[in-house]
């Protein structure tokens, strides 16, 4: 269960999403969200032409000019300061997670030509470490929301994803473009906005990944609900919590996540997925660890 997916068709071409464009509508979308009374400004105007913060309002608080503020808003920032990107970032109330998008997207790092198509690699050892996770669920993700590893309970749970072809060994692709996990996640539109903000992340990142480019717009042309959530430019980042599942075979899961930043490639993340102790979730995943490899697909049984 070590295939390693390469996201799109082989020689795929798509081209790379417009940065400026991103940090244009990633300030604006920002801006929009706070009103005069959020940030202590009286608000003169009864009707307003434009959501949220007019930019003079922003820019008063950031304490740059107008013009500054405007050039920035328009994609325009390539000789920003790390100071008056702090200062942008405490005026709109930014999130750690937000406040490092913008920062990528204002200052891009430069990356070799064509080294976003490096394959993604995980080491022996660390395929050996998801093996000997006995009862857990367990997967290395990726890139793009690329599952790249993954241990037997996980395929027990989520679905056998050697049985998918290397390309749609991807959550994006799979949350949005399978209706078995639509299924599986009690809490599916919260699963998708997760996927869709850690996927603006890779992309003020890797703004040149045409991989990238190339899922973003296929998931666009299929999925509503995809281009719903993507319009939103929302980013974050979420390490842990709970998911609800609704199993084919075992019924209702709820299980504790816990996702760890991998140290020598900060891109791959393990993911471990845990039952609280007694509990009747833990019950059902011992259950699915007797059957083994006859639980294998997340929408339905697969026995062999």
């Amino acid at each position: 269960m070590d295939e390693q997916p390469s996201t799109g068709p082989a020689g795929e071409a798509a081209r790379p999403l417009d940065r400026r464009a991103e940090l244009s509508e990633f300030l604006r979308s920002r801006r929009a969200r706070l009103k005069p009374e959020d940030v202590g400004m009286p608000d003169f105007g009864r009707h307003r032409r434009v959501p949220g913060l007019r930019r003079e309002e922003l820019a008063q608080l950031a304490g740059v000019s107008v013009a500054y503020y405007t050039r920035l808003e328009q994609g325009h920032g390539r000789n920003v300061s790390a100071e008056v990107l702090d200062a942008i970032a405490r005026a709109l109330r930014l999130t750690d997670a937000e406040h490092n998008h913008l920062t990528h997207l204002a200052k891009p790092k430069q990356h070799k030509k064509r080294q976003t198509a490096r394959p993604q690699q995980v080491r022996g050892s660390l395929r050996q470490l998801l093996d000997a996770f006995d009862g857990v669920p367990a997967y290395i993700s990726g890139r793009r929301s690329d599952v790249l590893v993954w241990n037997r309970m996980a395929a027990a749970v989520f679905g056998d994803w050697s049985e998918l072809p290397p390309q749609e060994r991807n959550w994006a692709r799979m949350a949005f473009l399978k209706p078995e996990y639509r299924e599986l996640f009690v809490e599916w539109e919260q699963k998708a906005i997760d996927i869709v903000c850690l996927l603006r992340m890779d992309a003020g990142c890797h703004p040149d990944d045409p991989q990238l480019a190339a899922l973003v717009g296929e998931l666009s042309v299929k999925s509503e609900d995809f281009r719903r959530l993507w319009a939103t430019h929302d980013v974050k980042e979420k390490n842990h919590g709970v998911k609800l599942l609704r199993h084919p075979l075992v019924g209702d899961l709820a299980l504790q996540f816990e996702s760890f930043r991998l140290a020598g490639d900060s891109e791959l993340a393990l993911v471990t997925y845990h039952a609280e102790p007694g509990s009747a979730s833990a019950e059902a995943l011992r259950l699915l660890a007797s059957w083994g490899t006859d639980a294998t697909r997340a929408g339905s049984p697969s026995p062999r």
